[in-house]
């Protein structure tokens, strides 16, 4: 009996472990943010991405005399991928166009952060109806943020 209540702790304490992780896919970078963002911004415009804007969260920080460890936030996409998602199921909209983060963290290590998107199908609950696309867009960001980390 023991064992059968220590096994259901452990699965409810793993599973809470992931799902704290938010659906999000972490990369670590060879490199530091500022060549890590530029092997990011080729390898999306040769996927044929655009990217809409790019944040620097440290220029912003020290912009109101705040000080942040490295910080970008690419906000890219594609209207082909994007529009039958939400032709699925419209509140995808919120979650889109994709992110990638790529920080600096506290012992100097640089990671590539972006939202997994099968939990995004599953956060809007498209069942099978964006299947084919989330599994092309998994494919997208895996090989873009592997090409970023330099890998």
């Amino acid at each position: 009996m023991k064992t059968i209540i220590l096994f259901i702790a452990c699965f409810f304490l793993a599973a809470s472990a992931i799902a704290a992780d938010g659906g999000l896919v972490r990369l670590q970078s060879k490199d530091g943010v500022k060549n890590t963002a530029q092997r990011l911004e080729k390898a999306l415009q040769a996927k044929g991405l655009r990217i809409f804007t790019r944040i620097d969260h440290q220029k912003g920080a020290a912009s109101v005399e705040k000080k942040l460890r490295p910080t970008e936030v690419f906000i890219f996409g594609n209207p082909k991928a994007g529009t039958p998602l939400m032709q699925c199921k419209q509140t995808v909209a919120i979650d889109l166009p994709q992110k990638m983060l790529i920080y600096e963290d506290e012992q100097g290590k640089t990671w590539i952060v972006y939202n997994d998107p099968a939990y995004l199908a599953s956060r809007h609950g498209l069942g099978d109806c964006g299947a084919k696309v989330i599994k092309k867009i998994t494919g997208i960001l895996s090989a873009v943020s592997t090409a970023a980390a330099g890998k």
